[in-house]
């Protein structure tokens, strides 16, 4: 398997921890020297090991947007 190159182009939040240390974050993210995309997956402390996660166009973006902002919480 490829090896999978990635560079955290910009923290935009966290969104949770947990105990062991791993945040759920979104961040602006260059795969593969990729034009960066917004992406929202867990990270461990150091950002070396990520788990799976949900990569977005900044279009997908501003539509969940839209999706989240109809919701009743």
């Amino acid at each position: 398997m490829a090896e999978i190159k990635f560079e955290i182009k910009e923290t935009i939040g966290v969104l949770s921890e947990s105990s062991k240390g791993w945040s759920k974050e979104l961040n602006l993210v260059s795969w593969n020297d990729a034009a960066p995309k917004y992406d929202i997956r867990e990270w461990s402390p150091d950002h070396s090991k990520m788990g799976k996660g949900v990569t977005l166009t900044a279009e997908e973006l501003k539509k969940l947007r839209e999706f989240l902002s109809g919701l009743s919480l």
